[in-house]
This record gives C-alpha cells, sequence and structure tokens, in this order.
C-alpha cells in the first residue's frame, strides 16, 4: 500500500515542518513522493530540514519563514507557497504548550500558546481555503491536536483549549467546504516523544509512560507519520470532520497527569522559568 509513488504529484505544506512530528510527517511524504514545503519562524532550522530531505533524491523541498500568529505574514507565505503551483494538503501542525497549573497562568502565557495553536492554524486555514475555493480545487486541511483533546488535558489548559477550538474549527469547515470537496481530518497523537515536548511536558517527571499505556509502549514516529500519509492520499478522500487518536488506548485508561496531581508547590515553582 505505502509505495514510494503514493503521494506523488501532491504538494504538501506542513507548519511547524522543521522539527519534532512535523517533520516526521514532512519525511513520509517527501519519501512516499510528494512535494514539500516547511514552514515555521526559524530559518536555518527549516534550511537544515531541508537539506535533509533533498537528500533523500526525492523533490527538492521548500522552506519558508513564517510567523503565523500574524495574519498578515501568512498570507504572504501562502502567496509564496502556491507560486510554484496550488497545495494539495496543508497541515497545521505547529504549537505551543506548557505544564503549569492553571490559576499561575499569565495572560500572556496563555497567549504565548492559543496565538500559534489555535490563531495560526485558524489564519492557515482560511488563507488555504480561499485559494482552493477561487481556484475551483480541491484541497485537505490535517490538524495535529492531541490525545485527550475531548476530555481535557489538566495542567495544560491552553493547549487543551486551542485543540478543542481546532476541533471545532476542522469539524465546522467539514461541512461548510465539504460541498467545495475540500476535507479536513484531524490526527491525535498521544505518547511519541520529541525533544521539544519531553523539555516541556516532561521535565520533573520521572515516571514511565509506558506502564500507563495499555499497549505497553509509546508510540513509534513512523507509525504516526504513515497515519498522515494514508490519511493524505487517495485512499482516503472520503474521510472528513473525523479526528483520529493514536495513543495505544491510553486515552481511555487514564489522562497521564496522575502523577501531577500529587506534586507540592516546590515542585511547580521547579518550573516556572528562572529570572535574571
Amino acid at each position: 500500500m505505502f509505495s514510494e509513488t503514493m503521494l506523488a504529484g501532491k504538494r504538501v505544506l506542513i507548519t511547524g515542518g522543521g522539527t519534532g512530528l512535523g517533520k516526521t510527517v514532512g519525511r513520509r511524504a517527501v519519501e512516499l513522493g510528494a512535494e514539500l514545503t516547511i514552514v515555521g519562524r526559524r530559518a536555518e532550522v527549516l534550511s537544515e530540514t531541508a537539506a535533509e530531505f533533498d537528500a533523500l533524491g526525492q523533490k527538492k523541498t521548500t522552506a519558508i519563514a513564517c510567523d503565523i500568529r500574524e495574519g498578515e505574514a501568512v498570507a504572504q507565505m501562502m502567496d509564496q507557497a502556491w507560486q510554484a503551483g496550488p497545495q494539495d494538503v496543508v497541515v497545521n501542525n505547529a504549537a505551543g504548550t506548557m505544564l503549569a497549573r492553571s490559576e499561575t497562568l499569565s495572560s500572556r502565557a496563555v497567549d504565548a500558546v492559543l496565538r500559534v495553536s489555535l490563531h495560526g492554524a485558524t489564519y492557515v486555514s482560511l488563507e488555504a481555503g480561499r485559494r482552493w475555493i477561487a481556484d475551483r480545487r480541491p484541497g485537505l486541511l490535517m490538524y495535529t491536536l492531541a490525545a485527550g483533546f475531548e476530555d481535557g488535558r489538566p495542567f495544560m489548559l491552553p493547549l487543551t483549549v486551542a485543540k478543542g477550538g481546532l476541533l471545532t474549527l476542522l469539524r465546522t469547515l467539514a461541512v461548510e467546504w465539504g460541498p467545495r470537496q475540500i476535507r479536513t481530518v484531524g490526527v491525535a497523537p498521544g505518547n511519541f516523544p520529541t525533544p521539544g515536548a519531553a523539555a516541556k511536558l516532561q521535565a520533573g517527571r520521572t515516571a514511565d509512560p509506558a506502564p500507563m499505556i495499555p499497549l505497553g509502549r509509546v508510540g513509534q514516529h513512523s507509525e504516526l507519520a504513515d497515519l498522515y500519509a494514508f490519511l493524505m492520499s487517495d485512499l482516503a478522500t472520503y474521510i472528513s470532520g473525523e479526528a483520529i487518536t493514536i495513543d495505544g488506548a491510553k486515552g481511555l485508561r487514564t489522562n497521564g497527569v496522575d502523577d501531577l496531581m500529587q506534586w507540592t508547590p516546590e515542585q511547580w515553582d521547579a518550573l516556572r522559568p528562572k529570572k535574571g
């Protein structure tokens, strides 16, 4: 099923595509024949990732630096991405998060997450949709959610609000834009360790998450990438307005923060950035 031409002829754009899960998904798209554009704030990181993908011997990867928190910047980025040809798939993957007691969150901390994870994804979705509708072309909007997005994630309030908002967004657009042949799909990963996420969400936590996962292990990046690839492919053209959780059934057993419920104020204080 997963041939080297599975995504041939498709142009795929991924926000947050220079690192982490976005990089994993992008690499798989390239391996399966897609023409890839990666977007992020750090031009140097994007260039390094693009060069790494180009070494695979497939089509050249385009890197575009953009702060998706700014609507005008998103419009300009999309104009640049469309210069080579209309994109077929847009993956809203860029996100911000933090681990904190909700009562300690400042408005600035909340905005830091929502502006990227919710506002940025909304701007990207609208700009992509406008172009597809104007050109009378089909398209696919994908969203990286998070396991537990429907029931909430204690101590990750801004992320929970953002991911819940994205579910509402994708379901709204699935109905409104479905007649235009624009699909929307969400993927909600569980434990797929990355250095960036570990630094923000596992700091101070020593427990191995695997014993709390019914399948007894964390996810492999290849498993997640293959799910995205399937949903991008012509094998999934009747799937829209849905979110698929891939977490080894962990969410059916625990919200993953049982240890945090027992933390002392001193443990929480240790997570806060040191001034000076």
